[in-house]
């Protein structure tokens, strides 16, 4: 069972959900191998994961999967900014956001997909579902920076646990009391302390937690204070601060050897002002997470989650004189749960893998003075799924079959030129098969293919969003009750390289490159309906395609580090209707390239980012053209140079020093809804742990 040990220790490193006490990862960071990594500066680490990306233990590298998986860790987040998490995600291959300076919810992009479930965000394990109709991202995710210990992304088709998007997943993992409290303590003490310049401001977070025997308890409150910034003219940007504050608590039971709960919630308001309005936005998350693994077992490793969330944005005030939409509240509850069981089985030289389950995830939307967003909506969505590893020698077959279901209910206004309102239920599924082929000839090279499906519901935003638009504009939306779901077929062949001891004996150099090919069918967009003068979403005939080339590469010397994150993208997707939806494409190239050294046996690093995006394409309407017909319009390329200076203190304290943006150039960050780049800015901030 050796070999299905190692194998699983790589695979099933993020599977577990919001808190857990954390030994496998600590044992490994006490290794002689996990003090090297962590000297490693990457622009892509990872843990993962059949499944739930991230959403537990942290072992393994991304070199170690056959998948294209990323992770940004906590000395990442420390050393690029937990100011600003679209700067982090944009240095991830493939991975890119929908970036509004007005709102600080973030908006995923997975090699040009986003929105609407498009991509599955959670935080710990819990989907994030909130979505609301715009000229804006197809949903958000309310996260406080402060609370996150890491950030892991799968690209492509999930096939297990945390599955139902179209192109990936991203899971943002909250600190638990393995993150608060050493090993060999009873109590600790987790800080940190933050300022910037140019509008950022103060921003703090204490957590504290205590470790008895096999119980747990951790506790940690955050509070940021942000004013308006300024971009490299010299001018402010109007309303891009924000007031957050949240707080989090966490425990963990364990009952012998085998069992162990978790429980955890999160509390998150933050107050800012978006879309004319003055906001506020709150966000409770609860988990509960039973883990049973008999000692000596290998046919039982099961997992239980189960997640409540609950998420409310109110208009409190507006900002122009022309606003109808005061008091407007929009509240999305969900409630979900998965549970797997991994078999670990050896039949003569076959090393075999088996993971089964089933997740279920139902929310429901309601609003107040919702405007064209439905008043009253359930969605349900659930999977049931296996995933079998096969090992034999230097070759490895994953194959996976997931089943995806929905169903949709509801009421919708077509209005009286449409019909007025109606009824909506829907209900569909399909099943979504995965093939992964790898091959390791030498212990620090392993190529693979993967063939994968994948299925993404549409949205009750989409189904049921009716009405004129607020403000007097002539604008007016059908519901669609007829939407089909979005289906994806791919086609991968990537390669690892993890060589320790290339050029010296201390050296190492990891390498993770991929190519991809999407064909989505029945993709969904917003269009002009001719017949009712209205736009709606439709399921755009034909196929759209996406294709692209994804690296991730770093060299590591001790004394000087560097790492390259590139993404080429070609782009063949429908365009959007302005009014229903944030419309720009992803740029064909986006390049970050970190470059350092260490100095003073290796306490102080310092080093610089420079990140490079390439042209790219926006649609805008035609003022003069009563459908608004898209017109495709070319944006600028940019670059900007990032520094950075990270001094340990002693092992308990740490402080850091970055200045973004240095040249102070005038930009427009790719994918943005409004505004300008923040100019030049400086970051000072420390953190301890005791």
């Amino acid at each position: 069972m050796g070999l299905v040990a190692r194998n699983m220790a790589v695979l099933l490193g993020g599977a577990a959900v919001t808190v857990l006490v954390g030994t496998i990862g600590a044992r490994a960071q006490e290794t002689n191998e996990a003090e090297k990594q962590d000297r490693v500066t990457q622009l892509e680490r990872v843990v993962i994961t059949s499944g739930r990306a991230g959403a537990g233990d942290s072992t393994g590298e991304p070199e170690d999967v056959p998948a294209s998986v990323g992770k940004v860790d906590k000395k990442t987040l420390e050393k690029l900014g937990r100011e600003n998490l679209d700067d982090v995600l944009r240095s991830v291959p493939g991975t890119f956001t929908r970036e509004n300076p007005q709102q600080p919810g973030i908006a995923v992009n997975i090699r040009g997909f986003e929105g609407s479930g498009r991509v599955n965000s959670m935080i710990d394990g819990v989907r994030q579902s909130f979505r609301f109709t715009g000229h804006e991202a197809g949903g958000f995710t309310y996260v406080d920076p402060n609370f996150l210990t890491e950030i892991d992304v799968e690209r492509g088709a999930v096939s297990t646990a945390g599955g139902g998007g179209l192109a990936g997943s991203v899971n943002f993992r909250t600190i638990g009391v393995e993150d608060i409290v050493r090993d060999g303590q009873e109590y600790g003490l987790l800080g940190r302390a933050s300022w910037g310049s140019n509008g950022v401001g103060f921003s703090e977070m204490l957590a504290g937690g205590v470790k008895r025997d096999a119980v747990g308890l951790a506790a940690a409150i955050s509070k940021r204070d942000s004013n308006d910034f300024k971009n490299g003219d010299g001018e402010t940007v109007p309303y891009t601060g924000q007031d957050l504050v949240s707080g989090l608590l966490k425990a963990d039971f364990g009952f012998g050897e085998d069992h162990r709960l978790s429980l955890g919630s999160i509390f998150y308001q933050n107050d800012f002002t978006a879309n004319s309005y003055e906001q506020q936005v709150k966000n409770r998350t609860a988990t509960a997470n039973y883990r049973y693994d008999p000692t000596g077992n290998d046919l039982i490793h099961l997992k239980v989650n189960g997640y409540y969330n609950d998420i409310q944005m109110e208009y409190l005030k507006s900002t122009s004189p022309f606003a109808t939409s005061v008091g407007r509240k929009i509240n999305d509850r969900g409630v979900g749960f998965d549970v797997s069981n991994t078999s670990l089985m050896d039949f003569g030289e076959i090393a075999v893998k088996s993971e089964n389950g089933v997740e279920y995830f139902t929310d429901k939307v309601t609003s107040i003075n919702g405007g064209v967003n439905p008043a009253n909506a359930h969605s349900r969505t659930g999977a049931v799924f296996s995933e079998n590893t096969f090992t034999y020698g230097m070759f490895e077959l994953v194959g996976a079959l997931r089943y995806d279901f929905y169903n949709l209910d509801g009421t919708a206004d077509a209005g009286p030129r449409a019909g007025g309102a109606y009824t909506v239920d829907q209900s569909k599924g399909a099943l979504n098969p995965k093939v992964t082929l790898a091959v390791k000839p030498l212990d620090w090279f392993q190529p693979y293919v993967t063939y994968s499906q994948s299925m993404r519901a549409p949205t009750v935003q989409e189904t049921m969003v009716g009405g004129d638009h607020p403000g007097g504009t002539s604008a007016s939306f059908l519901p669609n009750p007829d939407l089909k779901p979005e289906s994806q077929k791919g086609w991968e062949v990537g390669v690892n390289v993890k060589r320790d001891g290339l050029f010296t004996a201390d050296d190492s150099l990891r390498v993770k490159a991929s190519y991809y090919n999407m064909k989505v069918e029945d993709f969904i967009a917003a269009r002009f309906n001719p017949q009712f003068f209205m736009f709606e979403y439709v399921n755009v005939p034909g196929e759209a395609r996406q294709s692209g080339i994804e690296l991730a590469a770093t060299y590591d010397l001790g004394l000087a580090f560097g790492g390259i994150a590139y993404t080429h993208t070609d782009t063949k997707l429908p365009s959007q209707q302005p009014g229903l939806g944030a419309l720009s494409y992803l740029p064909d190239d986006i390049i970050a390239l970190t470059l350092g050294g260490r100095f003073l046996e290796q306490k102080l690093e310092v080093g610089t980012r420079v990140n490079y995006v390439s042209n790219g394409v926006t649609n805008v309407g035609n003022a003069n053209d009563p459908t608004f017909t898209p017109i495709n319009v070319k944006t600028p390329s940019y670059t900007t140079v990032d520094l950075f200076t990270n001094y340990k203190v002693n092992e308990n304290v740490d402080v850091a020093f970055k200045v973004t943006n240095l040249f102070d150039k005038q930009y427009t960050p790719a994918l943005s809804t409004i505004g300008s780049g923040q100019g030049r800015t400086f970051h000072v901030s420390t953190q301890f742990q005791f």
